[in-house]
């Protein structure tokens, strides 16, 4: 035994968070207090769609999007609301905002002005990682060049005013959930910076004398899988990596200025409806791999909940996940030891195997040009897709296991899930029509005057001018704030300049593995029988398609649609190469539809089925739009199905209204799902259904 009183002093703990937002600012606000009060050490604020997609509650596509996934901030009023007895001159706050991340950055320092802070002295993090947002969560506006501009203003704002503040945090989180290896998820993070440290430089905002200290003010948001030891590894190659490029490429001689500083959530891709319970010991696994090397710890972790496969997770549930972290770093020793894995072997090795293939990767992409036309001509996007399908067909043949969902089956009721409507947290429906009332009338209180109106009018005219220019945007984004203009009249004034844009979905470049094979080389029998499984059902799918075609006289058409504001298009996505490779023609026109434009769609391209895809909790708001669409436009014989994160009971009432089939996350077989969707089109059409 050792000499506990000789024990180490532990290091300070990372900061602890719970990713949290919805309903409202002042719902918000006191879901931080409590769980300030419950000892988590910083905050992070999870926005609602249409704030990240610069909407304001009363826009046509905000419908069923209002306080959802995080808290509507419409304008600094909202803002003042949602910190309101929150000092934040004491706050390390990190915001998950991206297209809208200076005006949110806007107001948060109106606010914290307002408080009497020294804003100079703020401490905290925006996202404000576009990149990823083209390639994985979709909630971009402007296109790659404008939105960097906005990047590049608001580092080189915060360098010389905030220089506490991280202005830019790159995210390889979401590209994980997006199907990326450990080799993709840090070459492409490392090229996202690099596009980020490229154009500040270009830009001339800050002196070559003070560049490091824009280095040193970039961070890193990572995922951490289930997977412990390659998740570790790819830490320590992030490190290595990171502290490589700055030196070599930027010259920066100051080691501090180097470090590679990241917070991390931890895999919640990888949680499951299926017997969520065993969520609790994945997430723990997670965040080890994240704190348990000294050398490539987390400086800030924040965990989801068991039940984020469910739905909404409750005050509990964050609880929980915050009581997770507390115990590991207070009762655990985990913090009085040096980095246990210095020397280790396999460590080492695997380490320098992600470095490698780090480093040919980010070779490739510089060589087309760097992140943006990566993003641009769609190799990124292609890339993830493809490396989520093998991942996805590992799971279907039972190559990777995922217990309770297709091994371990067997369970006893769960007590957890014995009432679903009270194991996670819903938002009431009423939410929407007060924060659109309560957004109307900001506008008139704010307008009611000739000085008010005048003063957001000037603010706006000059954002647009300053756009028009190489003018740094920060400053009249602070004026708009203080002029009381909305998170909508921002976002389009500079929509106005820059233009929109869509994004490559990356489908086209994808397909489903060949049946039988194993990406491990793995070659045990159970496995072998059962990738023969899956070619099997495969095949027999292909054929069912075919043959209702030539019964129907054309080949199948599926039309896939992502309706609202809901940019996590990974399952979509699936759903269109799997749908596509047994023999479906696939119409997808990617995310941020209207229900009209889906049904005009289906009309126009003569569709069979209509697949919608929402995970964001708006579908008894969206489907049944879509639905009257649909027979409105005399579609009667064509199925409408949906898929995402939707709770029994809504899927009952979906199924009332006229839904054919609702699937969710415990429906992981992508190839069974296509045959079902073909039996709805016979159904439909008054065909017999097939035999076999």
């Amino acid at each position: 035994m050792s000499d506990t009183t000789n024990r180490r002093p532990k290091d300070r703990p990372w900061v602890m968070r719970t990713y949290a937002g919805h309903s409202s600012p002042a719902e918000s606000n006191a879901l931080y207090r409590r769980n300030l009060a419950k000892g988590q050490t910083g905050l992070s604020v999870a926005f609602d769609l249409p704030t990240q997609t610069g909407y304001d509650p009363d826009h046509v596509l905000a419908r069923g999007e209002v306080g959802k996934v995080g808290v509507p901030v419409s304008h600094v009023g909202d803002m003042r609301a949602l910190f309101d007895g929150i000092p934040l001159a004491q706050m390390n706050t990190s915001m998950t905002i991206n297209a809208t991340a200076m005006w949110l950055l806007a107001l948060y320092e109106v606010v914290a002005a307002e408080q009497g802070a020294d804003v100079a002295a703020l401490a905290g993090t925006t996202q404000n990682d576009i990149i990823k947002e083209y390639l994985s969560r979709g909630t971009y506006v402007f296109p790659p060049g404008p939105s960097l501009r906005l990047i590049t203003d608001m580092v080189a704002h915060t360098v010389a005013d905030l220089p506490q503040w991280n202005p830019t945090n790159i995210c390889s989180y979401h590209l994980q959930e997006a199907g990326a290896t450990p080799v993709q998820e840090v070459a492409f993070a490392m090229c996202t910076a690099i596009a980020v440290l490229d154009a500040v430089r270009a830009s001339g905002q800050v002196d070559d004398a003070r560049f490091g200290e824009v280095v040193q003010r970039i961070s890193f948001f990572v995922n951490a899988g289930v997977r412990f030891v390659e998740e570790l590894c790819k830490m320590r190659a992030f490190v290595e990596l990171w502290d490589e490029i700055t030196r070599d490429r930027y010259g920066v001689t100051d080691a501090k200025q180097r470090r590679f500083r990241y917070g991390v959530q931890v895999n919640s891709l990888g949680l499951t409806e299926a017997q969520p319970e065993n969520n609790v010991q994945r997430i723990v696994l997670e965040m080890l791999a994240v704190t348990l090397s000294k050398k490539a710890r987390a400086r800030a972790v924040q965990l989801p909940a068991w039940n984020e496969a469910l739905g909404l997770p409750r005050p509990w549930d964050q609880q929980w996940s915050l009581r997770i972290q507390q115990v590991l770093a207070f009762e655990s020793d985990l913090l009085e030891y040096e980095d246990l894995f210095d020397g280790s072997v396999v460590v080492e090795r695997l380490t320098a195997e992600v470095l490698d293939g780090a480093r040919a990767e980010i070779d490739r992409i510089q060589a087309m040009g760097g992140a943006v036309a990566a993003v641009e001509s769609g190799y990124m996007k292609s890339a993830l897709v493809a490396s989520h399908a093998l991942r996805r067909q590992r799971v279907e043949s039972g190559e990777d296991v995922v217990v309770g969902v297709n091994r371990f089956t067997t369970t006893e009721p769960n007590p957890l899930t014995a009432d679903l409507r009270t194991a996670i947290q819903t938002v009431d429906h009423a939410v929407e029509a007060h924060a659109v009332e309560a957004v109307r009338a900001w506008r008139a209180q704010r307008d009611a005057t000739p000085e008010g109106r005048e003063a957001a009018e000037n603010a706006l005219r000059r954002l647009v001018e300053d756009a028009k220019t190489d003018t740094n945007l920060m400053a009249a984004s602070l004026e708009c704030a203080r002029a009381g203009v909305t998170t909508g009249e921002w976002s389009q004034a500079l929509r106005g300049v820059f233009g929109e844009f869509r994004a490559p979905t990356g489908v086209t470049g994808a397909s489903q593995p060949a049946a039988g094979l194993s990406s491990a080389g793995t070659t045990t029998a159970a496995l072998t029988e059962a990738a023969d499984a899956a070619g099997r059902e495969l095949a027999a799918v292909r054929e069912a398609v075919r043959r209702t075609g030539e019964e129907l006289g054309g080949r199948l058409r599926l039309l896939v649609g992502k309706p609202g504001l809901d940019g996590h298009s990974n399952g979509a996505e699936q759903v269109a190469v799997r749908a596509r490779d047994v023999g479906f023609e696939v119409v997808y026109q990617g995310i941020r539809l209207t229900p009209e434009q889906i049904v005009a769609a289906a009309v126009a391209e003569d569709v069979h089925c209509v697949g919608l895809s929402i995970l964001s909790g708006s579908h008894l708001e969206l489907v049944p739009e879509v639905l009257a669409g649909v027979r409105a436009a005399g579609l009667d014989d064509v199925p409408v199905v949906v898929g995402g994160i939707v709770p029994p009971d809504d899927a009952e009432l979906l199924v009332a209204q006229g839904v054919a089939a609702v699937f969710t996350p415990k429906d992981y077989g992508l190839t069974e799902i296509m045959g079902r969707i073909v039996e709805q089109i016979r159904a439909a059409r008054g065909l017999a259904p097939l035999q076999g």
